[in-house]
């Protein structure tokens, strides 16, 4: 009687613990549609994705803005001391700007808009 009683327990447990997985899943599911819908919202405002890289190289601007899904670098020229971090993931908006560039593989942006992602 001691073993049913443990059985029936046991599957009560795994029963529950099963069910608070898939609850997790579906709220992971969530928030990537949130996430999503968020994204969209920010592209359709006009801001690109991109990611802060600093380098030490000579010859090379301390910091860009890489785009994230290409290869394409930007030079702002006014960017913010607190989004100076090598890695910073950002939402931007800039201006291109018509004067000669200060490092080979980046063309010179005015920000006209800055916001850490949250990503």
């Amino acid at each position: 009687m001691t073993l049913l009683k443990f059985s029936f327990g046991f599957l009560f447990l795994f029963a529950i613990a099963c069910n608070t997985t898939k609850e997790t899943t579906s709220e992971s599911n969530t928030m990537t549609s949130v996430e999503k819908q968020a994204e969209q919202k920010m592209m359709a405002a006009g801001f690109k994705k991109g990611v802060v890289v600093h380098s030490t190289k000579e010859d090379d601007c301390p910091y860009t803005i890489k785009l994230e899904k290409e290869e394409t670098y930007y030079d702002p020229i006014n960017l913010e001391e607190i989004y100076k971090k090598d890695g910073e993931k950002v939402w931007f908006q800039f201006n291109p700007l018509r004067r000669m560039n200060r490092c080979i593989k980046a063309n010179p942006v005015f920000v006209s808009e800055i916001q850490k992602r949250a990503e």
